[in-house]
């Protein structure tokens, strides 16, 4: 029998040893309740990706990645468990996070864990060729990266939360930006975006997205990221491999349910590395391409 019990964790806003606490929270910051059910947690990253509804007034259901800044939680919260919590977006200060959280309805112990989804692009598999169109209108092939370490991530314009396609788009850009000034390096990596909204995300756009990243309105320098853009049928083939999830909700096609994935590359073109969700750093990000250069 399941064992079903809820209780509610207040938000602490200093600890009693003084340790520093997130960024100040704005007085403009909006509240929204939240209801889903735990799919992953990172207890040392503090976070909780959960599948929740539909967010009234603020956006559609998904699966998503949020801060939890509850220790109290953590025993509790398990794959699986049901959840009720508030949602607090701060855009003034670029966070959000999940509180005063209620936990329902963990999960059932003896259930088994799901299988493997074998069709998941794995470490050491020949990624799949692609043809996109990128920023400047020119297609491009997974030949045209061949000798460079890759990366690739997935991104829409229009994500709406700082730590999901604005922080992907963010750390590409940075270490474009870093890359750009390293002479051993610069002509040897490479880093790709691929938008999943091809109705909105037109090449020019995203030209547009992408110089408002780097900072260079007057010659933006598209060497080292690009952006790129297919049908849905050629994007969804590279997403499926890589093992992204998304989906437009018919109900309002301006939100996009979706994970996060970013892949690294060898030059000769197979899957060294997998980032799932957005943890990782630019350093990190960094790192593993170089790696990918030295195997």
């Amino acid at each position: 029998m399941r064992f079903v019990f809820a209780f509610v964790l207040l938000v602490l806003i200093l600890t009693s040893c003084g340790k520093p606490v997130a960024k100040e929270v704005s007085a403009t910051a909006k509240h929204f309740t939240l209801r889903g059910k735990v799919i992953s947690v990172d207890r040392a990253a503090k976070t909780a990706t959960v599948e929740h509804g539909d967010i009234p007034g603020y956006m559609d259901a998904m699966t998503m990645p949020f801060p939890v800044r509850q220790d109290e939680v953590w025993d509790v919260l398990t794959p699986g468990s049901e959840i009720h919590a508030d949602l607090v977006v701060d855009n003034a200060n670029a966070q959000y996070w999940l509180e005063n959280i209620s936990v329902s309805a963990p999960p059932n112990a003896n259930q088994a864990a799901p299988p493997v989804n074998e069709n998941v692009a794995q470490v050491g598999q020949k990624a799949p060729d692609f043809s996109l169109i990128n920023q400047d209108g020119k297609r491009i092939t997974l030949a045209d990266f061949h000798g460079k370490a890759l990366a690739i991530t997935f991104i829409y314009r229009e994500c709406p939360l700082p730590d999901y396609c604005i922080k992907m788009s963010k750390n590409f850009s940075d270490l474009g930006n870093q890359l750009s000034a390293d002479k051993d390096a610069k002509d040897k990596i490479r880093l790709l975006s691929i938008s999943f909204d091809p109705e909105r995300d037109t090449p020019e756009k995203l030209k547009e997205y992408g110089t408002g990243y780097l900072g260079s309105a007057q010659k933006p320098d598209f060497t080292i990221w690009q952006l790129a853009v297919g049908s849905d049928k050629e994007v969804r083939a590279i997403a499926d491999f890589f093992g992204l999830q998304y989906e437009v909700d018919q109900n309002n096609k301006a939100m996009i349910n979706h994970s996060l994935v970013t892949a690294v590359v060898s030059p000769e073109g197979k899957v060294t590395k997998i980032f799932k969700g957005n943890d990782w750093t630019t350093g990190d990000l960094l790192r593993e391409l170089r790696t990918a250069l030295a195997n």
